[in-house]
């Protein structure tokens, strides 16, 4: 049998799982952070709910990531600090997000990282780091699509320009 057959668990990780693990622990981390301020900026209650939902993401995949980069001797990035409570009229109003600014932030962070996590499954050969982004992957698409919901129904959503006309066939 060959090193890579077998229990995946039981493989060895190739340095670009080792490095995604530990840049996508990274990177949530600091986007816990950042959901953290979110949090105590939003005013909307369905948008704080969506920021709860997203922290809890964040939360299971660097859990998941540290379990992982652990097993086998990598030492996870550090977490930031939480940040100190605040309520939202303690916060000057210069110095505030609004609620459109926090959920068109959160559609853009949602949709980056939709891109990672294919990226990420498209270049792991254990299928078991594979199979845990396609997981937070289908768990960030629900999480976008319920983005856009909001987005859509509090009228934050800025499109692009809109066709509102059908266009004349094409003659060929």
């Amino acid at each position: 049998m060959g090193v890579l057959n077998g229990n995946p668990k039981d493989e060895p990780l190739h340095y670009g799982e080792i490095f995604n693990l530990w840049q996508f622990s990274a990177t949530a981390k600091m986007s816990l952070s950042t959901l953290q301020a979110f949090h105590y900026h939003a005013g909307d209650q369905d948008l704080k709910k969506i920021i709860d939902d997203l922290m809890d993401q964040s939360q299971q995949e660097i859990k998941d990531c540290d379990k992982l980069l652990k097993t086998h001797g990598f030492t996870p990035p550090p977490a930031l600090p939480d940040r100190p409570s605040v309520k939202l009229d303690e916060i000057p109003a210069g110095a505030r997000f609004s609620d459109p600014e926090i959920a068109a932030s959160l559609a853009g962070a949602v949709s980056l990282s939709l891109v990672v996590c294919s990226q990420i499954m498209g270049t792991s050969i254990r299928e078991d780091i594979g199979a845990m982004f396609m997981k937070n992957h289908a768990q960030m698409a629900a999480l976008g699509m319920a983005v856009l919901k909001l987005n859509k129904k509090k009228g934050w959503l800025v499109p692009p320009p809109l066709q509102l006309k059908k266009p004349e066939p094409a003659l060929v």
